[in-house]
């Protein structure tokens, strides 16, 4: 395929600095109103949005282990729930929100995902204030707890723990570039109607080290091993037509970062679609229209029967990219929490010459079942 032009890149991202000086969101009750007002503070907006009906933390990342020729993927993500039946009782013991935890690690010699998840209440008191809370998130910056899983800021860096069943994480990521404001200035639309709008930001590029335990062996992250956090938080973010989506954030090599997803109807079609491409210190919001996913190759689920695409084309206004997964079989079942069973991997990524330019996570959710928020 003929490389396509590179179209011009616009607007530039700004840094942590930067926008400690844009005022803070106008917060009000509404929150749906909130989401068409403010622009992002920091460290504030890092913290969790009790107020907003959905939130979550999104890590992945590749570890490169010393010694072998093969590399690990890992997924970590917190998700919080406000609860609405519950917002006016007065008990210490009503839960308010509900906060799910995700977790893997892809072995990608062993061929192997290993998975596992949490779910406990949060009454949305501030962490600690309340013994019986089994899970909390701190408002003012980033500090999830879900009893012995967290994600929280230590210094500059950002701290991740999981204790699971046959594995472990203990994973420090350093910034390395400033944060990505995704769609208009943190504000991505994700569906025809103006409500359909999530606060939205990534950290690309991040630099991981720590360890990753498998059984009893213990992986130590060599240099080179990187991640990417996605923070998103709405009122009302998604249609109700919608049935699911299709989504990479991807580390480029030459350090460039890479955002791309489309939503999908209940019948599969396309219904809205966006993402973003950031080259130094210039950024293409992607509108809508400029994103297309074709699949090219599928995989059938052993243990669900389901079959997702598992080798795309994604276009985009930067380049035709073609994106495979790493290991066909990285499908988790969620059943237990948040109840979706859906595809989340590790993939590579090569450009419209066929060269080899990244690499980060596919996520796939409502082929099992149209999705439900």
């Amino acid at each position: 395929m003929k490389r396509p032009g590179r179209r011009h890149l616009l607007g530039s991202a700004a840094s942590l600095a930067a926008m400690a000086g844009l005022g803070p969101a106008a917060r009000t009750a509404d929150a749906a109103t909130d989401t068409q007002q403010g622009a992002l503070t920091f460290p504030r907006d890092a913290g969790a949005h009790p107020g907003f009906k959905t939130e979550w933390w999104y890590v992945t990342g590749w570890a490169n282990v010393p010694g072998q020729a093969a590399a690990y993927g890992f997924q970590i993500t917190f998700f919080r729930s406000r609860v609405d039946g519950t917002q006016s009782m007065q008990s210490r013991l009503a839960a308010k929100q509900l906060l799910f935890a995700h977790a893997a690690i892809t072995d990608v010699q062993g061929k192997h995902l290993w998975h596992d998840q949490r779910i406990a209440r949060w009454s949305g008191e501030a962490p600690g204030q309340n013994p019986s809370d089994t899970a909390s998130a701190a408002t003012q910056d980033t500090g999830v707890l879900l009893r012995d899983w967290s994600l929280l800021r230590d210094g500059a860096d950002l701290h991740a723990r999981v204790q699971a069943e046959g594995f472990a994480m203990d994973l420090r990521f350093a910034a390395t570039q400033p944060v990505l404001l995704q769609g208009r200035q943190g504000l991505s639309r994700k569906g025809p109607d103006p409500r359909q709008t999530s606060y939205y930001y990534s950290l690309p590029q991040l630099r991981a080290s720590g360890t990753l335990r498998l059984q009893n062996k213990t992986l130590e992250l060599a240099p080179g091993s990187t991640a990417w956090l996605d923070h998103e938080w709405s009122e009302d973010m998604l249609s109700s037509d919608t049935g699911g989506w299709d989504w990479i954030g991807i580390n480029l090599f030459d350090g460039s970062a890479l955002t791309a997803f489309q939503l999908r109807d209940k019948e599969g079609a396309a219904l809205w679609d966006g993402g973003s491409f950031r080259a130094g210190s210039s950024l293409y919001p992607f509108s809508r229209g400029e994103v297309v996913f074709k699949p090219l190759r599928s995989w059938r689920s052993p243990s669900s029967r389901t079959s997702y695409p598992v080798e795309w084309m994604v276009r985009t206004p930067a380049d035709f990219y073609t994106v495979k997964a790493v290991l066909d079989n990285q499908e988790l079942d969620s059943s237990n929490s948040t109840g979706a069973i859906y595809w989340e991997g590790l993939c590579e990524v090569w450009d419209s010459n066929n060269n080899k330019v990244g690499r980060g996570y596919l996520e796939m959710t409502g082929y099992a079942a149209p999705l439900r928020m």
